[in-house]
Order: C-alpha cells, then sequence, then structure tokens
C-alpha cells in the first residue's frame, strides 16, 4: 500500500525523548534527596536512602531499556525495512499514479511484500532544494532513496553534487536500448546512467481538424511541411476562423528549443551559447518573429493565459508542445473527435522531431538497499507494460521505451483524437528524436531569448535583440 507520509526527523524526535526521560530522572532523584534531607531520624534516613536507592536503580534500569528499544526502532526506521524503499515526487495527478503503478506490478510479479512509500513534494523545485540542501551541508542522510527530477536540470545537479547520485549502468534486468537515446542523453553522464525514464517528453502537434477542413486543409496537408508553408497557411486560418494556428507561452517561450531540435540543433556549442552567426538558430528565431507578427502565433502573457485562454478558451486551431500538453487540451469536452495529432513542421519540409520536459528517478547516495532500487526501477520503468499501462490510463504518462508501446492499450484508438492511436504515434515519435547538445543554462537561455521575441515582435531591431540576449546568457554562464 502506497503511504503519503510529511517529513519528520525520527532520530531527532527520538533524542528529545531521551533528553525528557532523562530530565525526568534527575528530578526523580532530587526530590527523593530532599525528602531523605528533611528526615529527623536514622532509621527514615536509612529507609529513605533505601527506597532512594532502589527507585534510582529502577529508573535507570528503565531508561535504559527505553533508549535501547528507541535506538533499535531509529535503526529500523532508518533501513526502511528489506523490502520497502521511500521516494519524493510530485504532481499527485500526473507522476504519483505511475508510481503507483510500479508498486502495484512489482508487487503483483516480483515480491508480494514490497513497500513504496513516496513523500509527496507540492512541486518540482522542493526536490531540488531539498538536493541542493543535502548536497550543500555533505549530509545525504536527509535524502530518500529515490528522487523525481527534472531532466534539463539534472546534469547540473550531478555536477554540482557528485556524490548525491548512485550509478545505475549495471542494473540488472535494465536494457538502455529500449529507451529513446534523446531521452538518456540528460540523465547519461560521462558514460554513467544515473536515471531511470518515467515520463516520455516526445513534442506532438495537434491540430483542430474540423477547422483546418474549414479552410480546405487535412492533417495530411500539415504533415512534413515547411515553416513557410505553415506560415500561409496560419495566415489564412486566421483571416477565415479568427483563430491562431499556434501560441506559445512569451515568458517561457519552448518554441526555439523544439524547432531547434527539429532540425537536429542546439543553442548551446561546445559548452557555450550559440545563437549569434549561428545560421538554423537566427532563421528559427525569425520564424517565430514573423509569424507572430502575421496572427500566425500568438504569444500569451503567461502560462494561464497560453493554457487557460488559448488552448481550452478555443482561441488556436493548433497546438505544439510536449505530449503532457493533451490533457490541458482534453478540458474541452465539446471539441472530442476535433482533434488529430502529428510531426512538428521544418524549415526546408520534412518531418521535425523533438521533446520538452520530461522527468526521471534518480538513486541516492542515502539509499538503504540500492540492489532493490536498481531491480524494482529496471523492472518497472525499464519497460513493464504492466507499470505503463497502468501509468497512461490512470495519469497520462506515456512510455519512453519502445516495448511498453506494443501493449493493447497503446495501441487502441483515443476518441477524443478521432481515433488515432496517439499513444503508440507518439512513443514511436520519441524514437527519432535527435540528440542535441544540452546544457545547465537551459532555462537561462529560454528567459533572455523569448524577450528577445517580444522586443523584437514590438519594433526592435532582431539582430541588436539577439546580441544583447546572447551576452547576457555568456554572462550568467560566466563565459
Amino acid at each position: 500500500m502506497v503511504r503519503y507520509t510529511i517529513i519528520l526527523n525520527i532520530r531527532e524526535d527520538k533524542k528529545m525523548k531521551k533528553k525528557v526521560l532523562s530530565a525526568l530522572l534527575v528530578s526523580a532523584m532530587t526530590v527523593s534527596m530532599v525528602a531523605g534531607c528533611g528526615s529527623s531520624s536514622s532509621s527514615d534516613s536509612a529507609s529513605s536512602d533505601t527506597t532512594e536507592t532502589a527507585e534510582t536503580e529502577a529508573a535507570e534500569t528503565e531508561a535504559a531499556e527505553t533508549e535501547a528499544a528507541e535506538d533499535a526502532e531509529s535503526t529500523d526506521e532508518a533501513a526502511g525495512g528489506e523490502n520497502k524503499l521511500t521516494v519524493y515526487a510530485w504532481d499527485a495527478n500526473f507522476n504519483i499514479p505511475a508510481l503507483e503503478a510500479a508498486e502495484a506490478d512489482y508487487q503483483a510479479n516480483v515480491d508480494p511484500d514490497f513497500d513504496l512509500e513516496i513523500i509527496e513534494q507540492s512541486q518540482s523545485s522542493d526536490v531540488e532544494d531539498a538536493v541542493t540542501l543535502a548536497g550543500s551541508s555533505g549530509d545525504y542522510s536527509t535524502l530518500p532513496d529515490i528522487v523525481l527530477f527534472q531532466d534539463h536540470y539534472i546534469q547540473r545537479y550531478v555536477a554540482d553534487y557528485p556524490d548525491a547520485w548512485v550509478d545505475a549502468t549495471d542494473a540488472e534486468g535494465m536494457d538502455w536500448d529500449n529507451v529513446g537515446a534523446e531521452k538518456l542523453s540528460y540523465s547519461t553522464i560521462d558514460g554513467k546512467h544515473y536515471g531511470f525514464p518515467v515520463d516520455n517528453g516526445t513534442a506532438i502537434f495537434a491540430y483542430r481538424t474540423d477547422i483546418l477542413e474549414e479552410c480546405g486543409y487535412t492533417i495530411d496537408d500539415m504533415t512534413g511541411i515547411s515553416w513557410a508553408d505553415f506560415i500561409s497557411i496560419g495566415e489564412e486560418v486566421y483571416a477565415k476562423t479568427g483563430k491562431y494556428l499556434l501560441s506559445m507561452d512569451g515568458s517561457g517561450n519552448d518554441l526555439i528549443y523544439m524547432m531547434m531540435q527539429a532540425e537536429g540543433a542546439s543553442q548551446f556549442k561546445d559548452g557555450a551559447i550559440d545563437i549569434v552567426g549561428n545560421e538554423t538558430a537566427e532563421r528559427v528565431i525569425a520564424t517565430i518573429v514573423e509569424m507572430a507578427q502575421k496572427n500566425v502565433l500568438y504569444l500569451a502573457n503567461d502560462w494561464s493565459d497560453y493554457t487557460d485562454q488559448t488552448i481550452v478558451g478555443d482561441m488556436v486551431a493548433g497546438v505544439m508542445n510536449g505530449n503532457w500538453i493533451i490533457p490541458t487540451i482534453e478540458q474541452v469536452s465539446e471539441n472530442a473527435g476535433k482533434w488529430e495529432i502529428t510531426s512538428l513542421p521544418t524549415l526546408d519540409g520534412g518531418e521535425g522531431y523533438a521533446a520538452n520536459g520530461g522527468s526521471s528517478l534518480y538513486i541516492t547516495a542515502n539509499c538503504q538497499n540500492v540492489d532493490l532500487a536498481k531491480k524494482f526501477l529496471a523492472y518497472t520503468f525499464g519497460g513493464s507494460t504492466v507499470t505503463y499501462d497502468a501509468a497512461l490510463t490512470n495519469g497520462g504518462v506515456i512510455s519512453c521505451c519502445a516495448t511498453a508501446a506494443e501493449s493493447d492499450v497503446y495501441q487502441q484508438g483515443v476518441d477524443y483524437f478521432n481515433g488515432q492511436a496517439i499513444y503508440a504515434k507518439i512513443v514511436e515519435m520519441g524514437t527519432n528524436v535527435p540528440v542535441v547538445e544540452q546544457n545547465d543554462f537551459h532555462y537561462t537561455a529560454r528567459e533572455n531569448l523569448g524577450n528577445a521575441i517580444i522586443n523584437a515582435v514590438n519594433g526592435s531591431d532582431l539582430a541588436t535583440e539577439l546580441q544583447n540576449a546572447q551576452d547576457q546568457i555568456s554572462f550568467a554562464m560566466g563565459n
């Protein structure tokens, strides 16, 4: 059974109990001595001394027995038991159902006594803060056995706190080749595998086919096209329907990264920011500015504006993002059957593939049973169709493992997406995502380049804005 807990420092609590017990013992001895001093006869004094000695010995014995019992209990709790693991995770509607599915799978098919304790965090940054605090103090005993960690951040944290993580390369039963190369590119550091995949971040382009048909187009017309053709169609869609063909959070613009990855290119080169003078980067960013200026792309003010107003609010005819955006699209029940997905456009035409977001599970240096952690994670998230079928059904988590997509659950058509078997398609697309250079300053680049785009859309010189953005990113990187 999965249990949710609030983090308590059990050892500190035990120490406090012992201090209280010791204080009571001293107090009892003091009261006994005062009573002895107040006695008027030698026989009373002797009796008092005898009573005092007996009470003291009894109290000392009780204290010793209590301390021994608590020490044993503390040790048992620290060890977590032979079949127990603890994990930090966030999102009760997404990641946690996936972990629940994994526990049930392992109990049913490997070890019925297995126990996974999920310690729910409010958001991903809580896990990052916990690792930072432990790493800064050099005391990893505050961490659980396993943590869920964002892919885009892990390389930085392995570099900053190399002793916090367990090398999982030799995990028994783990077929690393069953996981997409792009997914593993985050968690494979210096040739060592640290992370076990959870959710698939493969990007989709979802279109309202009813709106496309109103303008004379189908999903096939949107597959393998160039961004120039996309802009032409987008202008027509806006003119006829008043809807944008794409939207993105302007303050957290992920289009740059996804569009470049679809070209097999990165914003970084040899550890430095690479925008100015990078032809692909300059073309991608100029395309984004053009789309915004021609009402093909709506740059939302913030994340809420992006999801609640443009997608749920029915302002757009197309959505391009990591497939985790699907539950947001599905919030509008009246649009069921009107959506279909395909790959991304590219600068010169041809199907593009990218990924955005995602997380993996990592074993910490405080893990009390590393072998169990490796076996559990390799068996479940390493490709079990039982785990991933339940994770998809209960939480919408899509597998990163190719074999998991062979199940009947993945092959089923999805009514909301006009009967498309979108989950099998997403896993297949994920195998085609190019591996590009990653960098710890991914989000720094996103923020500064996003600002440059907004300024250029509003009339500033794009070349000047890109140079300013590159200078700021380089400064932040210490280059």
